[in-house]
């Protein structure tokens, strides 16, 4: 089974990085919600947040660290993450990957 996320992660599929570290990729939503909708994919595969998080913490730390950068590189005076977990709340691509959002006012709660 292939996985678009790996393949963006392993170089097999190009794409514009926005940000990187060693353990995650920063890239451009396709179809953005926010004038600022940035996905943070980790490198290695995991379903879903709670796949990193039991398995690799030290990841999940990663990619909020690079969430922070990104949100500081930008000038952003404020931004949302987001982890869909489940195709119940949107999960439509099942490799792990936190939406930072920004740009615009956004209610609460979400959803």
């Amino acid at each position: 089974m292939s996985c678009l996320f790996c393949s963006f992660a392993d170089g097999s599929i190009p794409t514009t990085r926005v940000a990187e570290n060693s353990d995650a990729l920063a890239i451009n939503d396709i179809n953005p919600v926010a004038p600022t909708h940035i996905l943070i994919i980790p490198k290695k595969h995991f379903e879903n947040a709670v796949e990193v998080g039991r398995g690799e913490p030290r990841i999940l730390a990663s990619i909020f660290a690079l969430a922070e950068e990104i949100a500081r590189t930008k000038s952003l005076d404020g931004y949302r993450t987001v982890f869909n977990t489940g195709a119940s709340v949107g999960q439509s691509v099942f490799h792990a990957h936190l939406h930072l959002l920004a740009g615009r006012a956004f209610g609460w709660p979400p959803g």
